[in-house]
């Protein structure tokens, strides 16, 4: 299967270097506030890891769509092997498939170290790859989020997300109806139970 994609300009700097990232630990778990009041973002659970580029990048978790990869591609016999749904994964690159990968090294060119043994993959030759030997080690995702270099951490000191960390179970938990709700609670509780300047420490 050739799949063949338009990407921003901004996903040329995220995986130019993915050596860049520091030691592949620093990825989160994003947990939208009620009132966030971007339709694109209410509700959601992100993860998001630094990018080489100095920003971060990431996709929405808990947005799966009505489509399979095999529906997308029906001429391509290894993406009907996919049992979980297509998901959409931000507005960046609407139209370009992206993966969230579990492996213990990279899967390929143009994939970015999120946290030990996850990538995500951003070239469709990877993406190909990944499809035709271990479909099901991955989830795929339209488009993705992409953040510049600060803006996240300006987001998470306005408020905007709670944040706590990222697990591989949360990442590819099969049914996500409920988790934002789930982990709202959960970090309204950690939160609670912290002192003031450990709380604070935690959205910084």
């Amino acid at each position: 299967m050739n799949l063949v994609f338009r990407v921003l300009a901004f996903l040329g700097l995220l995986v130019s270097s993915a050596s860049a990232l520091a030691d592949g630990d620093d990825a989160m778990i994003l947990i939208a506030h009620p009132a966030f009041r971007d339709l694109e973002y209410r509700q959601t659970v992100l993860i998001a890891a630094p990018a080489p580029n100095g920003g971060h990048v990431g996709v929405i978790l808990n947005r799966p769509t009505r489509r399979s990869l095999g529906s997308l591609f029906p001429e391509h016999e290894p993406s009907k092997k996919v049992m979980d749904p297509v998901y959409y994964g931000g507005p960046f690159s609407r139209g370009a498939l992206v993966a969230l990968v579990r492996a213990d090294r990279a899967p390929g060119a143009g994939s970015v170290l999120l946290m030990s043994n996850l990538y995500l993959a951003f070239r469709a030759n990877t993406i190909d790859h990944v499809i035709e030997t271990t479909p099901n080690e991955a989830r795929y995702f339209v488009g993705y989020v992409g953040w510049r270099p600060g803006e996240l951490k300006s987001e998470i000191d306005r408020g905007l997300w709670s944040v706590t960390g990222a697990e591989l179970d949360t990442i590819f938990r099969k049914d996500t109806e409920g988790l934002w709700e789930e982990l709202l609670q959960q970090s309204k509780r950690i939160r609670a139970a912290l002192p003031l300047d450990e709380g604070f420490a935690l959205l910084r």
